[in-house]
């Protein structure tokens, strides 16, 4: 059986930086920070104050007042990215007959799912002293709406597509391991288009108390966020947690053009490993994480000589940007300093689950425009950091070819590789 090759159609945004696919790229390329102040909750008394929370979003717009207490945070935000993506991709929902809507799924990668709204609950709980007050405070939706894997049936439901529905669920490498999947069903003929990407809404007051915990977040910039995500810098103290939407159409390939639909790039490879080393660190030798970036270069029958960019995990951790580098210097040999590698995370933090999409979706638009957006807050790097990390400013790079690698606790490393595509009739 002859695989078939899948392409980006379309593409939508939520994020702590912009809200929209152009509004994102816009200021992601020019190194605008979505860090501030946590608002969503009082974060006076934690060691960390700041985060990338996503502002000036419409909440209400996508949650009726009835649904408020029957959906998580971040459905909102996956359906304005998704309608987004749509639109982008020129597909008109209310238009799809029966078997259109079958043939297109819906696999999308989260960490932390539908944590806030659990914790929003249990808190209507735990506040009122009398019992039978606080069970009828509590949402009879609780448990679906706290459930990871019903951000994909909300998806489905809203925009009634009858294809797969699927929750990928892999710490911080979700939204990469879902477009890994994504791809395989179409190519595997299953479906001829699926919504994939991530979402997360993880600033939440127990979540950030456990990372404040861990010492995985920043302590430092309280009093300056903008600069608080410092990927590859040598005072990095920890990564700003973020939030945010990143939804991608992938379509096969001779389905999209055969209705002329713009195309962002081919993907071409993934591959995913494991160190099965420790619960929240990377292996410092860096091995397994090289040869997750190897395997999908070498899935995309490419070398690593063809190479163009790197969209870096990034997180501003001692440990991760350290052991990323020596990765990337294991897998591309010679060549690694020479490659510009950019960190998204120092504008809109780290979103967990949803991070591989936020970067997939910013090398598309930087494979589009070719241009290479910057890591920012790079002012004295690591020495063990020695990569080129487009510092500060983006710079004009012709992108033909660029991998988007991610990094998880529990060990794993995924990583995807884009092709840019040129036109041609089928």
């Amino acid at each position: 059986m002859s695989l078939k090759r899948v392409v980006v159609t379309g593409m939508g945004a939520v994020s702590p930086n912009g809200i929209g696919r152009e509004a994102y790229w816009k200021a992601t390329a020019n190194g605008v920070s979505g860090t501030g102040p946590i608002t969503l909750f009082d974060a006076s008394q934690l060691s960390c104050n700041v985060a990338a929370e996503v502002k000036d979003f419409d909440f209400d717009r996508y949650v009726s007042k009835k649904d408020k207490d029957r959906v998580q945070r971040a459905v909102p935000m996956a359906f304005f990215a998704t309608e987004e993506a749509a639109q982008d991709a020129g597909i008109n929902f209310e238009e799809l007959t029966s078997e259109e809507r079958q043939n297109i799924g819906v696999v999308v990668g989260t960490g932390a799912g539908g944590i806030e709204f659990a914790e929003r609950q249990y808190k209507q709980y735990y506040d009122r002293g009398d019992h039978t007050t606080a069970y009828r405070r509590v949402s009879p939706y609780s448990i679906v709406a706290s459930f990871v894997g019903m951000i994909s049936s909300e998806i489905n439901m809203a925009f009634r597509l009858h294809g797969m529905s699927h929750v990928v669920s892999t710490g911080c490498t979700s939204s990469t391991d879902a477009m890994g999947y994504a791809w395989n069903a179409i190519r595997l003929g299953q479906v001829e288009r699926v919504v994939t990407g991530g979402v997360e809404a993880c600033i939440t007051f127990g979540l950030m108390t456990a990372f404040c915990r861990m010492g995985t977040v920043t302590t430092k910039w309280n009093h300056d966020p903008a600069r608080a995500s410092r990927p590859f810098n040598g005072d990095r103290d920890g990564f700003v947690l973020g939030e945010g939407s990143w939804i991608l159409i992938l379509e096969e390939m001779e389905h999209a053009l055969r209705r002329g639909a713009h195309v962002y790039a081919e993907i071409v490879g993934y591959a995913s490993t494991c160190d099965a080393y420790h619960r929240v660190q990377i292996s410092p030798t860096g091995y397994d994480a090289a040869r997750a970036m190897r395997t999908a270069v070498e899935s995309a029958g490419l070398s690593t000589d063809e190479i163009d960019y790197l969209n870096l995990h990034g997180t501003a951790t001692k440990i991760n940007d350290r052991t990323e580098s020596a990765a990337v210097r294991i897998a591309f040999g010679d060549r690694a300093q020479r490659i510009p590698a950019s960190s998204t995370k120092s504008m809109v933090g780290h979103p967990q689950g949803a991070s591989g999409a936020a970067g997939v979706v910013a090398t598309l638009m930087a494979m589009k425009h070719d241009y290479a957006p910057p890591t920012i807050n790079v002012e004295t790097p690591d020495p063990e950091c020695d990569l080129d990390y487009v510092p500060n400013e983006g710079r004009p790079l012709r992108i033909d070819t660029a991998l988007c690698n991610c990094i998880a606790f529990g060990s794993k490393n995924s990583a995807l590789v884009f092709k840019k595509y040129e036109h041609t009739e089928v």
